[in-house]
């Protein structure tokens, strides 16, 4: 009888430790503002990012992976939701001068509280920038634990940040000190199953100053810029700001290696998949701009302002735009060094992560991306080539941009401009300097029309208030 009830123990004891093992902790690191090209595993000649390359040498890197919105708050509102900001009117970055009440909605199920409701410990640290007010608060969105800072921007040295509730001054640099409560995190929980997301406020501007480890790297660097020889562009400012900007990124990969190595020396990397990502991609001097998808212009003599258009401003969609870093580490699942080449986005972490949790999505919610998992396990699965995105632009400019992308054409509308409509041919002019929209050619007007008419379709589809403007 005894030995019948050991037995039974272990076997018991055996099937809680394979169910644990199966439904893995969960690591998400989040920077903002990153390019997709500022990785070292990217080629980039300059990037000096070893911890950011590891995750892609012992993972999967996602090469073609997007952001429906190049800017911060629809961005995250679609990566917690898994629907367009248009859907949850966030259109642009929330503006706390002008917008001090919008937010989140928090009857929105996001992914923290199915995790949470499945027995994963949650916590967020970094930024939010989905509201300011308390109905807004990351708690009231599945997290259990909150460290870092409601709105969209905040210093590269001693920030205020909240930390049990409370705003406080924090000495140092921001990047450290939000690793440093992420690694408390993870040391506090490290017995608990546990969902952590890691939103660095960098390589957003301003970008300096960094650690002098991280600015002796490129503080005499003449960088290669990618187009030096656009018509006015401002070369030596574009140098000087690649030097900053890469120096903010290797304070983020440094960060980042120190979370892997904690994952090491509490012997959860095994059973830990992280995930590393950005809330959209920039430019710096590519197609004359610099910025995200509110971009700037980058010339000596920009061109004049236009209806909706500041002078200096350049909204758009350009791949430099809406393609994002992204990179999965998940042991024993995802072959280590693999290239996921189909498209993915933002909207599609939800499900993933669900799946990955081993929880079901919640029937009351409309999802609109598919769970990337048997792309990372290397299986065949049904999935699109294709792409669509939204920018309605309220703050520098107005316009009402909606883009769709193949692997050979990117159409981009502008609905509230006609006149600053595009056509690109990716497969011969990846870097989109070519605008072939006016083109009298039979082929190009009918790829135009397709484009065109899936545009309106996808618009259809999700209910887009632009088009009740039409």
């Amino acid at each position: 009888m005894l030995r019948s009830a050991t037995v039974a123990i272990a076997i018991i004891c055996f099937a809680t430790q394979a169910a644990f093992a199966a439904t893995p902790n969960i690591l998400f690191l989040f920077t903002d503002d990153q390019a997709p090209w500022a990785l070292g595993a990217s080629g980039h000649p300059h990037a000096v990012t070893p911890h950011m390359d590891r995750i892609a040498k012992e993972g999967a890197y996602l090469v073609n992976s997007f952001t429906t919105t190049p800017v911060c708050s629809p961005s995250r509102a679609s990566l917690m939701t898994s629907r367009y900001g248009s859907e949850l009117g966030i259109t642009d970055w929330i503006n706390p001068r002008v917008e001090p009440k919008m937010g989140l909605d928090p009857s929105t199920v996001t992914w923290p509280e199915v995790l949470q409701q499945h027995g994963y410990k949650t916590g967020l640290v970094g930024k939010w920038h989905l509201g300011l007010t308390p109905e807004f608060h990351p708690h009231k969105t599945g997290f259990d634990y909150f460290m870092g800072f409601l709105g969209g921007g905040n210093a590269p040295k001693n920030p205020t940040l909240e930390k049990d509730g409370k705003e406080q001054k924090f000495e140092g640099l921001t990047p450290d000190i939000l690793t440093d409560h992420a690694v408390e995190f993870l040391t506090v929980n490290q017995e608990e199953r546990f969902a952590l997301a890691v939103h660095y406020r960098a390589p957003h501007t301003r970008w300096l100053p960094v650690a002098e480890e991280d600015w002796e790297l490129f503080e005499s660097l003449d960088p290669t810029i990618p187009n030096p020889d656009y018509a006015k562009l401002d070369v030596p400012r574009v140098k000087k700001m690649t030097r900053e900007y890469l120096a903010s990124v290797h304070s983020v990969d440094r960060n980042v290696g120190r979370i892997l190595d904690l994952l090491d020396e509490l012997k959860l990397a095994d059973n830990t998949v992280v995930i590393y990502s950005s809330d959209h991609g920039y430019s710096m001097g590519h197609n004359g701009i610099w910025h995200k998808g509110n971009g700037h212009w980058v010339l000596t003599e920009p061109p004049a302002a236009k209806a909706n258009i500041p002078k200096g401003q350049r909204p758009n969609m350009y791949d430099h735009s809406i393609r994002v870093p992204t990179m999965v580490r998940w042991p024993g699942v995802v072959q280590p060094g693999s290239v996921v080449t189909k498209p993915v986005s933002n909207l599609d972490w939800y499900p993933t992560l669900v799946d990955i949790a081993g929880a079901t999505l919640p029937g009351s919610e409309t999802i609109r991306g598919q769970s990337i998992t048997p792309l990372l396990r290397g299986n065949d699965a049904e999935w699109t080539d294709d792409f669509y995105a939204e920018y309605s632009t309220h703050h520098q400019s107005h316009t009402h941009m909606r883009m769709y992308r193949t692997p050979k054409w990117k159409l981009i509308r502008d609905f509230l401009n006609p006149e600053r409509d595009e056509l690109y041919d990716l497969a011969n002019d990846p870097a989109e300097s070519t605008n072939l929209i006016a083109s009298n050619d039979a082929k190009v007007q009918k790829i135009i029309a397709d484009l065109h008419a899936k545009i309106v379709a996808r618009m259809k589809e999700i209910s887009d208030p632009v088009l009740k403007t039409l």
